[in-house]
C-alpha cells in the first residue's frame, strides 16, 4: 500500500475544510450542497488536499447549524489517492472549520 495512504489510515489526523474564496461555514454548506468538498490533512508535508465526493447516506449533518456556524458535521466520501481507492471520514467543527479525519482503504 502507498505510504501516504497507509499513514492517513492509521489513527485520526488533524484536518480542515479547504474552502475558496472564503473559509466560512456558508462556503462549506455550498460545497456540501454540490456534493463535493475539499478536505485538507494538515500534518503531512505541505498538507494533503483531497477532493471528496460526498456519500450523503453515510455523512451526518444533524448537529450542524450553518447559519450560526455552530455544531459539527461528519463528512464521508470516496476518492482515489495515489491509485488507491479510499473512503475519507472527517469530523469538522463549524466554528473553526477544523477537526479530525482519517482514510479507510476500500477493497475492489
Amino acid at each position: 500500500m502507498n505510504e501516504l495512504v497507509q499513514r492517513l489510515s492509521e489513527g485520526e489526523h488533524p484536518v480542515e475544510a479547504s474552502l475558496r474564496p472564503g473559509k466560512t461555514a456558508t462556503a462549506l454548506k455550498e460545497s456540501i450542497d454540490r456534493g463535493y468538498v475539499h478536505i485538507r490533512f494538515t500534518n503531512t508535508r505541505g498538507g494533503t488536499d483531497l477532493g471528496v465526493r460526498l456519500d450523503r447516506e453515510a455523512s451526518n449533518f444533524n448537529e450542524a447549524d450553518f447559519e450560526h456556524q455552530t455544531g459539527k458535521v461528519q463528512l464521508v466520501g470516496n476518492l482515489t489517492l495515489n491509485y488507491v481507492k479510499v473512503r475519507c471520514i472527517a469530523d469538522i467543527d463549524l466554528a473553526t472549520l477544523e477537526g479530525k479525519g482519517y482514510l479507510e482503504p476500500v477493497e475492489g
